[in-house]
């Protein structure tokens, strides 16, 4: 899967076929990839298969979860000059796209380890680049959560308009879905996790609600059903992602560490 992601990522780069290679003679070169500013390092696997795909030969001075700072060499790449020229910008953006959505999990994570509480990433992917920003959010530290809709039976406020009976609909779906899957609710009230515990879920999301709405969620929780997993969700920043952490829930999911991500910088340069 990784091998045919990166032929196509390259295949949308060359085109027909590169145009300097028209002109030069190959010779044999040696690039440096090269930090301009701060970051984590995310996308060697992606990078390595793009050598051995391409024969071209890469040593590594970081490894996938490393931190950088700016004027660090993160590799070393040598091959023939139209091959490392080729595979310049291909190799530039898998690394910036992956390290970029790296650097800023990471700087989520670093503000909730204190409290033990799982930083989760969502389906809020581009299209068919979900395995491989998923890959970067883990590398920069969080935990995957659904990578489709068929490894958990999630009931959204969009599901749960259409299922008038909570209860007898998690019953019917014990009977039907995977043994090991599991089920979470959505809950935008405290009155709604609450229900949804008691309905049968594994798992309760807290979504857009209050740190004192969280609280008293995890406070019954605690009380009454000490297995069931929490989740908060909604509104996650920078800013307010210590907070909701100092709650006790168990997870705080945040589409933003994909989609927030801005890009940092890394060039290649050929000596």
């Amino acid at each position: 899967m990784i091998e045919d992601f990166v032929k196509a990522v390259l295949a949308e780069d060359v085109g027909r076929g590169d145009l300097y290679a028209l002109v030069e003679t190959p010779v044999q070169a040696s690039a440096k990839i090269v930090a301009k500013s701060d970051g984590v390092v995310a996308g060697r696997i992606y990078i390595d298969a793009l050598a051995k795909l391409e024969s071209f030969e890469i040593e590594w001075l970081k490894d996938d979860a490393d931190e950088f700072t700016k004027g660090d060499i993160i590799a070393k790449i040598q091959g023939s000059s139209h091959t490392l020229l080729r595979c310049e910008r291909t190799l530039l953006n898998m690394l910036l796209h992956a390290s970029s959505i790296a650097t800023l999990t990471a700087r989520y994570v670093k503000l909730i380890k204190p409290y033990g509480t799982k930083l989760l990433d969502t389906r809020k992917t581009r299209p068919m680049l979900r395995n491989f920003e998923k890959y970067a959010t883990r590398t920069g530290g969080a935990v995957n959560h659904r990578m489709g809709l068929d490894d958990c039976l999630m009931l959204k406020d969009t599901h749960l308009k259409t299922i008038a009976d909570l209860n007898g609909y998690i019953k019917s779906a014990r009977e039907k879905i995977p043994f090991t899957c599991k089920i979470e609710v959505e809950a935008e009230t405290v009155e709604m996790a609450k229900s949804a515990m008691k309905a049968g879920a594994d798992i309760v999301m807290c979504d857009n609600m209050t740190t004192q709405e969280i609280k008293e969620v995890v406070e019954y929780k605690k009380e009454y059903y000490p297995s069931i997993l929490l989740e908060a969700s909604g509104n996650i920043s920078l800013e307010t992602i210590e907070d909701v952490a100092r709650t006790g829930i168990d997870a705080i999911s945040s589409g933003s560490l994909i989609h927030q991500a801005n890009w940092i910088d890394i060039s290649m340069k050929v000596e």
